[in-house]
């Protein structure tokens, strides 16, 4: 997945952002702040999205569920 449909994702579930402060980028919702990765060329793994996804209390069938 690319990080551009990573940040579209996460916006349409309410997450604000990308900001940027220190080494990360990261999104907020509703004082969760949840830490992404740095834009690169490459796509996001799956194990990495995976983490993201139990980090900001995302299901994976919620997930599958976006467009």
């Amino acid at each position: 997945m690319s990080w551009r449909v990573l940040v579209k994702h996460f916006r349409s579930l309410g997450f604000d952002g990308p900001y940027q402060s220190g080494k990360h980028p990261y999104m907020i919702k509703s004082g969760l702040v949840l830490t992404i990765p740095n834009q690169h060329v490459e796509d996001i793994g799956i194990d990495l999205l995976l983490r993201i996804l139990r980090q900001a209390r995302v299901s994976k069938e919620r997930w599958l569920k976006l467009k």
